[in-house]
């Protein structure tokens, strides 16, 4: 891999952004996906794509809880909800990454504006709600699919105007975790992620209380899962409630959670008033939240980080901003919206980018440098 190439890749991205940021967003991430999902099935263009631009290096690699990774960036729930990316993934510089949100029922997505872009925020409008096939059809579509780095699945409960009670809910969970483990010889996923999180559904139904998140992991991890499991947090409730939640968390067979799902609150200084006010309907991603997906990744990292293994997800554009995230606690990182406007090599140079800082910050590893500014707070 050469950092030319890197820098090329940027260039020609930011001349094309303007002409892309002329569409509408949702279709221009039909377009990617679809171009993605090309390259992808040709072994030709994975390859130059990865000669250019993947990052190896012994200084990246972790293996947790029996799944090794090669890099810590790794695309977020929440993109690739057709499972359309897992073979062009390894190319483009992820080391891992995620299918979903899945549910058990397919749901054709909430009402149009679904995505839109707040350029002056570095955010996404977000309010999809859950749009995806159904966990049958993902399991057909991945049959016999091999990967050459983690992929894992994002699973939540199905989303629709039809109301659900909280126990039908957890049972429509269940089901969908049953329909993964059944199918599990048959589609390698490396682990589960859990979405709790997700402020763009229909309905009362909510797993943040004591008492509704308890019964959910309670059945949930009676399944005995044969995959590691993850739990993705939200960003909008308060220290106290958070440490609420990660104590039920943590006294269940969980491998750890991520932090975090998008900004709810329309009035974050990070948010240009402007721009929000175009869109009456939806959350933001992005900047928007960055501040506080690290402020609770400190948290966790402190008083649970010897139970719990924290992702970090949210604003991250930059090595730097990964970096951060890393030396406040968390082992790994998800993004998404960071290539939106950056660009599709921004994985890799990441990757290239942490290297370098954890070089001159003294580290061998990675994992030598996670939490060490909480730690010394």
């Amino acid at each position: 891999m050469s950092n030319f190439f890197l820098k090329t890749g940027q260039i020609i991205y930011r001349i094309k952004r303007p002409l892309l940021f002329q569409f509408d967003s949702e279709r221009v991430h039909n377009w990617l996906t679809a171009i993605g999902e090309r390259i992808g099935r040709s072994k030709i263009l994975r390859s130059t794509l990865q000669a250019m631009w993947r990052v190896e290096s012994p200084i990246l690699e972790q293996t947790f809880h029996g799944i090794k990774f090669s890099n810590p960036i790794g695309l977020s729930a929440g993109f690739d909800y057709e499972a359309r990316l897992t073979q062009v993934l390894p190319a483009i510089g992820f080391g891992f990454g995620t299918v979903g949100t899945i549910t058990n029922n397919a749901y054709e997505g909430n009402p149009y504006p679904r995505l839109g872009r707040l350029v002056k925020s570095r955010s996404l409008l977000v309010n999809k709600g859950f749009k995806n096939e159904g966990i049958r059809v993902i399991i057909k579509k991945l049959t016999g699919a091999k990967f050459a780095i983690p992929v894992g699945i994002s699973i939540g409960k199905t989303n629709g105007q039809k109301e659900m009670t909280q126990a039908e809910a957890v049972a429509d969970v269940v089901t969908t975790f049953q329909i993964a483990e059944t199918n599990r010889t048959a589609v390698s996923f490396s682990y589960y992620e859990l979405n709790i999180s997700c402020p763009n559904l229909y309905g009362d139904v909510e797993f943040y209380s004591p008492e509704h998140l308890q019964d959910l992991l309670t059945v949930v991890t009676a399944l005995n899962l044969s995959k590691p499991l993850f739990i993705k947090m939200p960003i909008n409730k308060s220290d106290d409630e958070t440490r609420a939640m990660l104590s039920i968390i943590a006294d269940h067979p969980v491998a750890g959670v991520i932090f975090s799902n998008l900004q709810t609150n329309r009035n974050d200084p990070s948010l240009n008033q402007t721009e929000v006010k175009r869109y009456e309907q939806g959350f933001f991603s992005g900047k928007p939240v960055e501040k506080r997906s690290n402020e609770l990744i400190a948290l966790a990292y402190k008083e649970f980080g010897s139970k719990l293994t924290i992702i970090g997800c949210g604003g991250v554009f930059s090595a730097e901003d990964a970096y951060k995230k890393v030396k406040l606690g968390a082992s790994l990182i998800e993004m998404i919206t960071g290539m939106v406007y950056v660009g599709p090599q921004l994985p890799a140079q990441i990757n290239l980018g942490l290297i370098k800082l954890l070089k001159q910050g003294g580290f061998n590893n990675v994992a030598q440098a996670v939490g060490i500014e909480t730690k010394s707070s």
